[in-house]
């Protein structure tokens, strides 16, 4: 029983995508998830593997050595990873989304060639490091800072919930270059591509997490990293605006990994259904309980809707910052709803770890809260409605 992706409609290549990523995730990621969330590993294996087959480099045009996907695409293939780990499909989405937006749109062919071609072979995993201990939703307010000294930045402060920041060959890290005591606004915000093995690039060890367990999340410590100028990426000053262009097509990516995470829950719930008697007869034929597996479906697939009608939108180069966090909002809160009701269903079974639904509702929590809590995708959307009025 599915509600998996219909590929009757798709391109021969967007059909291929799926076929593929869909096979990878039954044979190499859901037998391990269970194990992986227990132990907090992280499989960067696994993520090699996917690397190989190209899935780093989902993003990337192909001149610069990816497979040039356009976003539905792209999406597509993100929901067969997250169905069968979110934990997994994050790492991939966080790679894809903000770094390699960055570098495709403002890395100097100098850099392209030296880190974004790499990352789009596999050959490095990247990540992305923007919230600070003190600056979460008010992600413009952070204190991280580079000074120059001579032709060189150097680098100090500290950064929170890094994904990828401990097992990443490269990060993206967003730090202010305005003078000390100024104003603190997005203007002076500058954005750097940091090595992991600089000397003074301090990760801490794994955040323990309600969920998406087996992702690398880590505090960052920056100890005077000194990068040479060449590692200042774009323009100075306008890494809060590169950051801003990359959480569209990373709230794009959280979206779909929530529908990810629902389908599976109503997969698994769809099944128990139909096997669990109680009465005398399954669960299914209880009229109560095909009005909730009915309006979950329903949620799954209006979530997958808005979030590909969006990547046509941005495939057709249109804005879609709105577009993005509604998308974002939907599809999250349908997975915290779908998960919820999934456990429900499974009664005392779903609340055991024996049993898959309790570690899907416990990863669909933070689609709420990461990329932008659903507080701040409200203000987003609330704010382009008013927008020229």
């Amino acid at each position: 029983m599915s509600i998996a992706i219909e590929t009757a409609g798709l391109s021969e290549t967007q059909r291929q995508i799926v076929e593929l990523a869909r096979e990878f995730a039954r044979t190499r990621i859901e037998p391990h998830a269970a194990e992986w969330d227990r132990t907090k590993h992280f499989p960067r294996d696994v993520i090699a593997e996917l690397g190989r087959l190209g899935f780093l480099g989902m993003a990337t045009p192909e001149e610069d050595d990816g497979m040039g996907l356009d976003a539905v695409t792209y999406l597509l293939a993100l929901e067969e990873l997250a169905a069968g780990d979110a934990s997994i499909a994050v790492s991939v989405a966080i790679h894809n989304a903000i770094p390699t937006t960055m570098l495709v749109r403002h890395g100097s062919p100098p850099q392209k060639e030296r880190w974004l071609k790499p990352m789009a072979r596999g050959e490095l995993l990247a990540g992305f490091a923007l919230s600070e201990p003190g600056s979460g939703s008010d992600a413009a307010s952070l204190c991280a800072q580079a000074v120059r000294d001579g032709a060189d930045w150097v680098l100090s402060g500290a950064k929170a919930w890094a994904t990828n920041g401990g097992t990443a060959d490269v990060m993206m890290i967003m730090v202010r270059t305005d003078r000390p005591g100024a104003r603190r606004g997005a203007k002076g915000i500058s954005t750097f591509i940091v090595p992991t093995d600089a000397a003074g690039y301090r990760p801490g060890k794994p955040e323990d997490k309600l969920g998406l367990r087996a992702s690398n999340t880590v505090a960052i410590a920056l100890e005077d990293v000194r990068l040479p100028a060449e590692h200042l990426l774009g323009e100075e000053g306008l890494g809060f605006v590169y950051a801003m262009e990359g959480l569209d097509v990373g709230r794009l990516g959280i979206a779909i990994q929530a529908v990810g995470i629902a389908r599976r829950a109503l997969e698994h719930a769809l099944a128990y259904c139909a096997e669990r008697r109680q009465f005398g007869r399954p669960l299914r034929e209880f009229q109560a309980v095909q009005f909730k597996l009915a309006d979950m479906a329903t949620r799954v697939e209006g979530a997958r809707a808005l979030a590909h009608a969006v990547a046509a939108r941005k495939d057709r180069g249109e804005e879609i910052t709105m577009q993005a966090s509604m998308a974002k909002l939907f599809a999250s809160e349908t997975a915290m709803w779908v998960t919820t009701q999934a456990v429900q269903l499974f009664g005392g079974y779903g609340y055991m770890r024996d049993f898959p639904v309790e570690k899907l509702f416990r990863d669909a929590k933070v689609t709420e809260i990461y990329e932008g809590t659903s507080e701040i995708q409200r203000i987003v959307i609330a704010r382009d409605l008013y927008r020229g009025a």
